[in-house]
């Protein structure tokens, strides 16, 4: 089966445009990076998982362009999203001399990418990074809007920057070395843009989800062109999330909750996601904005795709409580009051609070072992 052809997406940002360039064997091509300002110094960050498939690649790519190529490694996983890693990005810099046009290059999955965007957004007061992504949950979502951060333990995502990088090469073929636990979670972050912006995409997911499963790289290109096509739809309308790009958040207020509650690492962000989706979908439910048919559809197609649909019980004493107390912590929070975006009707969403006696009773249905998608 031949290769798909070159595609790209642009995010529209006035003087902080930018393209998403996809196809395989991308990454290691020194052309991919050739319209990129020129600079003595060059820092690749990655981790423990991707570096030693990939960092040699990249640096042999990027030498054409940069006199000194240098690499860091971080630790792999959600649980090492720190100040600590942070650090180590800054002790590379600092002990290489690293001037403010050094360009960094996150390779890996949305932790590299979020840290090392961050990472950038303060060194020196900013210094431009590329995002090459190696999963697919960076590809269609984290390594596209400029959204870097790091995590706090009482919340997720809690500290960092808006900060857009200057490209983002998505290189299909990374996704073939992809463990399959981190090719599902990925799939999370698609399955969302469907419920929420585009129900003939909703119906392509459930039509081709064993062709995704299988890696087959016509369905994986087109997840991710159709999926940074409707991201950067919202994101050029809004890219500092004051009102549309919370929709980009659907499943995720339940989701980090998920993620504090069972210690970062535990489930990944896409587990969390899956299931936070399908409690997003029984609220959306209980505030008569959709049907019954609609929430069994979207938990059968979150189940098919190998995520879960059981939110985990996180306190066995009183689980609703736990829940709300750390979906306080919740950015889209105000004063106190959680903000969920829910479902708006199928193919829309919104963001709006709820009721805690209402959120109880989601909590409660979506943590039941008798919970029933069929």
């Amino acid at each position: 089966m031949n290769a798909p052809d070159l595609q790209t997406v642009a995010i529209d940002l006035a003087d902080r445009s930018y393209h998403i360039a996809i196809r395989g064997s991308l990454f290691d091509n020194p052309l991919s990076y050739a319209e990129l300002p020129k600079a003595h110094f060059a820092l690749i960050v990655s981790n423990t998982v991707v570096g030693p498939l990939y960092a040699q690649r990249l640096q042999k790519a990027l030498s054409a362009q940069y006199a000194q190529v240098f690499t860091v490694i971080l630790p792999d996983g959600e649980a090492h999203k720190t100040w600590e890693s942070l650090n180590l990005i800054f002790d590379a810099l600092l002990a290489n001399g690293c001037d403010r046009k050094t360009v960094l290059f996150a390779l890996g999955g949305g932790v590299v990418g979020d840290m090392t965007g961050f990472a950038a957004a303060s060194y020196m007061r900013g210094v431009p990074f590329v995002q090459v992504p190696t999963s697919l949950l960076a590809q269609v979502d984290s390594s596209v809007g400029g959204k870097t951060a790091i995590n706090h333990p009482l919340g997720k995502n809690m500290i960092g920057a808006f900060y857009q990088p200057l490209k983002v090469v998505c290189d299909l073929n990374t996704l073939k070395t992809l463990p399959e636990r981190e090719l599902v979670a990925g799939l999370a972050e698609v399955i969302k843009y469907g419920p929420i912006a585009d129900m003939d995409f909703l119906a392509w997911l459930e039509a081709n989800m064993t062709a995704l499963l299988a890696r087959e790289p016509t369905a994986l290109a087109h997840v991710v062109k159709r999926s940074c096509e409707i991201k950067a739809w919202v994101v050029g309308q809004d890219e500092r999330e004051s009102g549309l790009r919370a929709i980009l958040n659907f499943g995720h207020t339940f989701g980090h909750a998920i993620e504090a509650g069972m210690g970062y690492g535990n489930w990944l962000h896409g587990e969390a996601v899956g299931a936070g989706m399908v409690m997003a979908a029984h609220l959306s439910l209980r505030l008569g904005l959709v049907d019954m048919f609609f929430v069994k559809r979207l938990s059968i197609l979150i189940e098919k795709a190998g995520l879960p649909v059981k939110a985990p019980v996180l306190c066995s004493t009183d689980n609703a409580a736990r829940y709300l107390e750390l979906m306080r912590l919740d950015k889209k929070s105000e004063a106190g009051e959680i903000k969920f975006v829910v479902l708006d009707g199928p193919g829309r969403a919104k963001v709006q609070a709820a009721p805690d006696h209402m959120v109880r009773q989601v909590i409660d249905l979506c943590c039941s072992k008798s919970l029933l998608i069929q």
